[in-house]
């Protein structure tokens, strides 16, 4: 089945630079509450985005921690990035990798894999501050059942652009004249900017789909404020500048649409009869399994 309708508040803006904002809504996974952004009842997707929730912060006491249990994915790759603590994620290629601030893991799903996402036991121990942002990237056509696979990418090795009171990092994609090494499969930009009181930053004008959502602060644009937990998402075609009203974080994010899609639980396609085979499959057990993993999440009534 195709996105439900939610009743989240969206707001148009009679500048037009600014085609909608969409405030998030908030959602418990099982004890971590985070805002969910993407999809929203007028705007499902920005570019290939359909997917982006907001986690955190959360401080976590000793003993305590993230369990995302292992599930599966089709047609997609997800993007974990974070601002704050530690994310180990295993996947059923077998991957074990811990995510930290600044790095970015990508998984491509493909035609299924499967993942948890944890506090590791180290950490845990200790309790964390966790503080970061997930997002799903839909796969075209011609990809979304090409075979799975997992790419980690340190911060050391993502671009670092800086402007006059602005550093960004560029986490997917091309902007601002720099590249990502993360291989993407569709025109796409995704970055983290900082801005310190009263800089300015004028977004990529040439992708046709482009929004920014304020993680902290608040930013203008013209005669309009957009403030923390928004997103905006932009008029094509505009020169938009960026005026941050004081210290602000933002992600950048946008780039090609790619046509209608389908999402259900974790399964993301662009035919609704490959997302029944997958819940057939995921009930059946017929996707893989992650090592040194017991537990078993059932399809959602």
């Amino acid at each position: 089945m195709s996105v439900q309708p939610h009743n989240e508040p969206i707001c148009r803006d009679e500048s037009g630079s600014i085609e909608l904002r969409i405030e998030p809504r908030p959602r418990d996974l099982g004890g971590f509450s985070v805002r969910r952004v993407l999809p929203s009842r007028e705007r499902r997707m920005v570019g290939p985005f359909i997917f982006f929730d907001h986690m955190g912060p959360a401080d976590f006491a000793p003993g305590e921690g993230i369990d995302v249990r292992p599930h599966p994915h089709i047609n997609l790759a997800t993007v974990t990035y974070l601002f704050e603590g530690e994310i180990l994620h295993r996947d059923s290629l077998g991957h074990r990798q811990p995510i930290r601030p600044g790095a970015v893991n990508w998984m491509s799903a493909g035609r299924g894999i499967v993942h948890s996402e944890r506090t590791a036991p180290e950490l845990r121990q200790g309790g964390q501050r966790l503080h970061g942002i997930q997002s799903w990237v839909a796969l075209p056509e011609d990809l979304e059942e090409s075979e799975p696979g997992f790419f980690h990418h340190p911060a050391d090795t993502l671009p670092e652009i800086h402007r006059p009171g602005v550093v960004m990092r560029l986490i997917v994609g091309e902007a601002f004249g720099e590249r990502s090494p993360v291989e993407v499969a569709s025109p796409t930009f995704y970055l983290d900017a900082r801005l310190d009181g009263g800089a300015r930053l004028t977004l990529p004008q040439h992708y046709p789909q482009r929004a920014f959502y304020v993680v902290e602060g608040a930013v203008a644009v013209g005669d309009e404020t957009v403030a923390a937990g928004v997103m905006a998402v932009l008029s094509p075609g505009r020169d938009v500048t960026l005026r941050a009203q004081q210290h602000s974080r933002l992600m950048l994010l946008g780039g090609e649409p790619l046509g209608e899609r389908h999402i259900w639980w974790n399964f993301v396609s662009s035919r609704k009869e490959r997302i029944e085979q997958a819940k057939a499959d995921w009930r059946e057990g017929r996707f893989g399994q992650v090592a040194g993993e017991t537990e078993f999440i059932p399809l959602p009534e």
